[in-house]
């Protein structure tokens, strides 16, 4: 189950022509800003539920691609009504440029506990969520599930579109406190979950999964009405199985699609581009393009301005720790495992293990040392030229063996390689999956600077 998420961005042309038809006026702050960056909210899962957190977690891009965490990926706020927890958030910025946050009510994987309840709360910029409220969208014992909101010009109203029974049903509200009685949206013959709905010009599109084939499939509509939604792309997945359709309208005007692994798992998401919604073609992102926060799950993400992101960024703070990506192994992350450095693919338990502190290098202020988030006190250091995770013991051969001097990747230059320092010649680098330093070198194989390129990130 996952919440669909979308991007809700108007150009100034469309803003126009709905204004001078007389059925909406968009306030200056809708139609006039300039977004420069991104926000996602989403809650935290892991394959044994170590990082199980069912509050409201944000995290801000400058690309939309790689994420940084806000406070310390902690919940910025959680649910106190309902079940006390909550699943699939979305954000969404309102015609007054103001954001509203509605989220399904659910904690944890109890899936049979159905809530006709959604979590919403109100915010300026997203530094205070204020107005928390739930409200009641059904009647049944149905579960209502992964909302995703958009603007129907033709009813003046905000459509809030979730997942009820294998179908997805819809109310329409104007202030997401009283909200029109529940009715189907989208009934195709076949169940259906995760709708994630964004408007571009003239066309309403909604991204969904297909329970029959665990596809996600794409619809469209000329005026966003229920029952009007016609499929019009082949399904798509990656992975062993795939959910939660997330659509994002970039902000230099093209698209992307996310999906989110069928369970913790597996990889959490996926992704594909496209340069134009219409023509219905995705093309694969490489994981290599794209890091997505620590343990993320059923998120949605939004455009944001500078102003929005340095505010969100002061008001929260980034992360105290990093992580290392690797560059021939895209899915894959440095960790420690029974005092071992080495590279697992990610999401994996206990997750902190793949955390570290880029601290000044214990022999050279000017190098860098990998400190452990969850051993501290224990630093990666070479060892017989294997990497080991130990305690300092402050001898002068652990801090030399234990620093590394950062500099451009072996195999791409925006990355970064670390070289030993007292091996000057040598550099980290994992073979067959284990962490050790090797002589390299710009001449060396492309397959070995590949080993030996990391992109640190969080």
């Amino acid at each position: 189950m996952s919440l669909s998420r979308r991007d809700f961005t108007k150009s100034a042309l469309a803003a126009a022509a709905l204004a001078a038809t007389g059925a909406v006026t968009l306030p200056r702050a809708a139609s006039a800003a300039t977004y420069t960056a991104y926000v996602m909210a989403y809650f935290t899962e892991s394959p044994s539920m170590q990082a199980a957190d069912y509050g409201l977690h944000l995290a801000v891009s400058r690309d939309g691609l790689n994420w940084t965490p806000l406070n310390q990926n902690n919940p910025v706020v959680t649910p106190t009504a309902g079940q006390q927890g909550l699943r699939d958030p979305q954000v969404f910025r309102k015609n007054d440029g103001t954001f509203v946050v509605i989220a399904t009510d659910l904690k944890g994987t109890n899936f049979g506990s159905n809530s006709p309840y959604l979590h919403v709360w109100d915010s300026v910029d997203l530094t205070n969520l204020t107005g928390y409220r739930l409200v009641r969208f059904q009647t049944t014992n149905d579960h209502t599930w992964a909302p995703t909101v958009f603007w129907d010009a033709t009813r003046g109203q905000y459509a809030v579109v979730y997942s009820a029974a294998d179908i997805f049903r819809v109310n329409y509200t104007s202030d997401f406190r009283s909200v029109s009685a529940a009715q189907t949206f989208f009934s195709p013959g076949f169940g259906v979950l995760d709708a994630d709905i964004v408007v571009d010009g003239g066309t309403t599109y909604m991204y969904y999964k297909n329970l029959s084939d665990g596809r996600l499939y794409g619809a469209r509509s000329s005026t966003g009405a229920p029952s009007s939604f016609t499929t019009y792309t082949g399904g798509l997945r990656q992975g062993g199985g795939i959910e939660a359709p997330l659509l994002l309208r970039t902000n230099d005007g093209g698209w992307r699609l996310w999906g989110d692994s069928y369970s913790p798992v597996n990889n959490d998401y996926y992704a594909w581009s496209s340069g134009d919604i219409g023509g219905g073609s995705w093309a694969v992102l490489n994981q290599r393009d794209y890091t997505p926060p620590l343990n993320a799950k059923h998120g949605s993400m939004t455009g944001i301005t500078e102003a929005e992101y340095n505010a969100l960024l002061n008001r929260w703070g980034a992360p105290s720790w990093v992580r290392l990506k690797c560059s021939s192994h895209p899915d894959h992350f440095v960790r420690h495992l029974n005092g071992v450095g080495r590279i697992d693919p990610y999401p994996f338990d206990p997750f902190r293990d793949q955390l570290w502190r880029l601290v000044p290098g214990l022999a050279d202020s000017a190098g860098v040392s990998f400190e452990s988030v969850n051993v501290p006190g224990s630093y990666l250091r070479h060892y017989n030229y294997a990497i080991r995770l130990a305690a300092n013991d402050n001898s002068s051969t652990f801090r030399a063996d234990a620093t590394f001097y950062r500099t451009a990747g072996l195999a791409d230059p925006a990355w970064s390689s670390f070289r030993s320092y007292n091996y000057p010649t040598y550099h980290l680098r994992h073979r067959d999956y284990l962490l050790r330093i090797d002589p390299l070198s710009s001449s060396s194989s492309q397959a070995d600077r590949n080993d030996a390129t990391f992109r640190v990130t969080s």
